[in-house]
């Protein structure tokens, strides 16, 4: 198994976990940053399901 097999076995999270985490930042900034914290949790699901297409194709 290749360095980058070995991240991507790494990336799998789910939905649920990327939310959780942008709870507990929205937590300990008081919500000052939510805008910014749900764009980042998006991008994060976008590049997520752009992992698990790649990794489908194979």
């Amino acid at each position: 198994m290749g360095v980058f097999d070995k991240i991507k076995s790494k990336l799998h999270m789910s939905e649920d976990t990327i939310d959780r985490a942008g709870d507990k930042v929205d937590e300990k900034t008081g919500g000052k940053f939510t805008d910014k914290v749900d764009k980042a949790q998006e991008a994060a699901k976008d590049a997520m399901g752009k992992i698990r297409r790649d990794q489908q194709d194979k």
